[in-house]
Parts: structure tokens; sequence; C-alpha cells
């Protein structure tokens, strides 16, 4: 297909060569809801994929609800979102899609109760719920509860274990006067592809979360974290297939208090997306929000994510550095990284104060900075894409 060559992106779903970058993008259209927040994609096996995300008027309220839109294989253009979720009292949020053994499509999610008098985050009241579509995301069945323990937050899909494990990466929230400084991460694992489940704690991990757990090799997995204090990404081990971790401790990596996301990649490289800035001065036990969601960068790893010696800016925004960041620049944040059958890495995030969910496309060799006329996603000359 032969795609235009980008002057600005426009809220139509229209793809375009971005030339500077080399990369493919988009802004998805967002519809006629006011905010989109923390998008999810997913390849199908047609080639479709789909990006769901939360929308409505402002996160925590009860008119947020889930809202999925598709690029059909061989389009130019995402489609307008379709709202999937429908409880009039509760915010649902954070979706994630995972293909399951019946093979539907898993949509979850969390959904908590609207705000109250005194009490602007309820996120201590959530559950996650599933709903699930047989007809590639066209249509979906009604909300089922998958986990009903109060506080129960998600991010990252259910990952499947080369022994056939599912491990579904969750912390709690809870009611206290120090907000969600104190959640702990948890894991929700299964060993008959989710008809029982049983939860497994990580240790010391209070403020460690939005685990994205990666499986190195057989039985080794990796989670990655984001950090309420908005200081480092931390990682924890496992070695018995997510029956025990170790205590986190910091990566290299800083952590603005904001989700991150990570995969391994068919190279056998650690990828992760996330935004390079911290607070100045992180304390620990206390939680930040430093409002730093600018850049997006996408790192790599060659040794299990003890270094990430390969950096690339993939959503540079406004450009501007240093204290001025938070009024100058406006927030590019929680991005979701997946690698699509073809070995393309596909990245989406919430764009410009959330009015929007941007989408790239790219090669892991663009990353890593090879030259796009001979590794890129399409001729320069011709604008065709491959």
């Amino acid at each position: 297909m032969k795609l235009k060559h980008l002057q600005g992106l426009t809220p139509d779903g229209e793809l375009y060569i971005n030339d500077d970058m080399g990369t493919v993008e988009a802004m998805i259209p967002p519809g006629v809801y006011n905010t989109a927040h923390a998008p999810a994609l997913l390849e199908l096996e047609n080639g479709d994929m789909l990006c769901a995300w939360f929308a409505g008027s402002f996160e925590g309220s009860k008119d947020i609800s889930i809202v999925c839109a598709r690029l059909n294989s061989g389009s130019t253009s995402w489609e307008e979102p379709i709202k999937v979720s429908n409880d009039s009292e509760r915010s649902e949020q954070n979706p994630s899609l995972f293909i399951g053994p019946d093979k539907a499509i898993w949509l979850v999610y969390t959904a908590q109760m609207d705000r109250m008098e005194g009490k602007d985050n309820m996120q201590f009241t959530s559950i996650i719920r599933c709903q699930k579509s047989f007809d590639n995301g066209y249509t979906w069945s009604k909300a089922e509860a998958l986990f009903s323990r109060e506080g129960s937050f998600c991010r990252q899909p259910i990952q499947v274990l080369e022994n056939g494990r599912w491990i579904f990466g969750n912390w709690v929230c809870t009611d206290s006067k120090l907000g969600l400084t104190g959640d702990p991460t948890v894991f929700q694992i299964s060993d008959d592809e989710g008809k029982t489940w049983k939860t497994v704690e990580m240790p010391n991990s209070n403020g460690r979360v939005h685990a994205n757990i990666v499986e190195l090799e057989n039985g080794h997995l990796i989670a990655l974290m984001r950090s309420r204090f908005a200081d480092n990404v931390y990682i924890s081990e496992s070695f018995d297939f997510g029956d025990t971790w170790s205590e986190p401790v910091p990566t290299v990596l800083p952590n603005n208090n904001s989700s991150i996301s990570a995969l391994k990649l068919e190279s056998g490289r650690i990828a992760i997306a996330y935004n390079p800035t911290c607070t100045p001065v992180p304390t620990q036990g206390i939680a930040a929000w430093p409002g730093l969601r600018c850049p997006v960068a996408v790192a790599l790893s060659e040794d299990g994510g003890k270094t990430w010696p390969m950096i690339r800016l993939m959503e540079r925004g406004e450009g501007f550095i240093g204290d001025e960041n938070t009024t100058n620049n406006k927030q590019y944040e929680y991005p979701y990284l997946m690698q699509g059958k073809d070995g393309d890495l596909h990245l989406a995030f919430a764009y410009k104060n959330r009015i929007g969910v941007k989408y790239m496309r790219f090669s892991e060799a663009d990353v890593m900075g090879a030259k796009r006329e001979t590794v890129g996603l399409y001729n320069p000359t011709s604008g065709e894409t491959k």
C-alpha cells in the first residue's frame, strides 16, 4: 500500500509516513469522547489490528467506558471506535486484549465505583472484568467478573508461559491516607487455561506496580514495574514459572510514576516503552506525580533487563527539557508495545494530554539506528510500505 507523507497528524485515523523518524503513524479517531487513555493493541489472525482504550469525560468518572477501534489488514486508515463496556455506575479502565484457547478475544479491564463526596480516587473499589468476542471484535459478550477482590487493578495482558501456565500481573489498591503509595504487586496464576486461579504475592513490592512479565527462558521470568515513588523502573525475578519472586530492585531506567510496556522480541532482546523521566528528588515510601510524561522512548536490552544500551525517543513531543517540561510539553503517556507476526513493532499511547491515541509502526532496527533505506518499513522514494 502507498501512504501519504506526514504533514501533521489529524484525528481521522489516516496512516502517514514520518520521513523524519522513519516510521508509519496515525492518530486513531477519538470518536465522540473527550479523553483517551491507556491503549492496548492486538493483531488478529487475519492481519487486522485492534486498539482498545478507555474514553469518556475524565478518568475515574462513571461515564468512562472501554472503546475499540480497528485497522483492517491492508487498509490505510483506522476506523472509528465502537463502545464495548456499558456499566453506567463504574469507571471502566485499563483494557488489555488476549486471544484465549476458545479462539475468542478476551477484553480484560478494571471497573471501579464512581467518585464519592470527599474521595476523588476510588481505585480501591475496582474489580477486574472480562468481555469476549467470537467474531474478531465486531460484537462482544456481556461483562463478567474475572477477579472480584476489591482494589484489583491490571494493565498487561495475560501471558502464556512455555509450560502452558497463564500468569496475569495485578496490583491491589487500598483506601489509605497515602493514596496509592502502598499498592503491592500480585500475580494471578492458572494451570487450567483460566478455569481456576491462585494468587501469588511479590515480597516487599509496595509501590511497585504495573508488572510486565517477560519469560527469558523456560520458567525464568522477570517482571518490570512502574514505581509510585517516581524514581526508577524496578525489576523482580522468578525461576519457577512465577510461584515465587525476588524483592524488586531498581533498574538503570528512570520512571515517572507512569505506565510502562515490556516484551521479549523474536531476536531475544527485551524491549520496553516508557517515559524516560523521573522526579528530581524521589522519596521512598511517598508517592510522587511529577507530571513529566514526555517524551516516549523505546529501549532494548540484550542481558535480560540488566542494562539498556540502545534507547530511542520515538515520540519527542514539543521537545522542551528541564524545569519547564510540565508547562511547555504536553503529555504522551501509557505506551503499549507489541511485535507483529512480520516482526514489526507497534506502539500506541495517549496523545497530547489524552485528546486521542497515537499509533506508530517501526522496526527493531529503527530503534537501533539502522538505515531505513535498507531495513525500514517503506521505500522513501516511492512511498510504498512493505
